[in-house]
């Protein structure tokens, strides 16, 4: 199981940056999008990846457990990731309804004044 989560971690984070790398918006948001969870699922598998075991600790009883905290971190990146992306993809959108183009422009030379860029 811990080679099935980390292989996955692994792919997610290699996709993610492979996407980062492109020179058009929109495959940009789905890399960091991505390595958003590569990073949940690294954050889930750090709190014990055991089946049918309660998350609270009892004292009394020696049985394992799974730690809460990682699954509340989880599930608040994923919310604050969600709300991100959408307000990142509308912001993408509105620049290229307004530039009729997606691609990242990496251009060093600076604009001159009168130039239309």
């Amino acid at each position: 199981m811990e080679f099935l989560v980390a292989s996955a971690v692994g792919l997610l984070t290699a996709a993610g940056i492979y996407l980062i790398l492109r020179r058009r918006t929109f495959p940009v948001i789905l890399g960091t999008s991505l390595l958003s969870y590569a990073v949940n699922v690294f954050l889930f598998a750090t709190g014990r990846l055991v089946t049918n075991a309660p998350p609270i600790l009892n004292k009394y009883a020696d049985v394992p457990y799974t730690d809460p905290l990682p699954q509340a971190l989880v599930l608040t990146a994923i919310v604050i990731s969600f709300g991100m992306t959408a307000v990142v993809v509308m912001v993408a959108l509105g620049a290229y309804l307004s530039a009729k183009d997606d691609r990242i422009n990496m251009d060093d030379t600076p604009a001159t004044p009168g130039e239309d860029a």
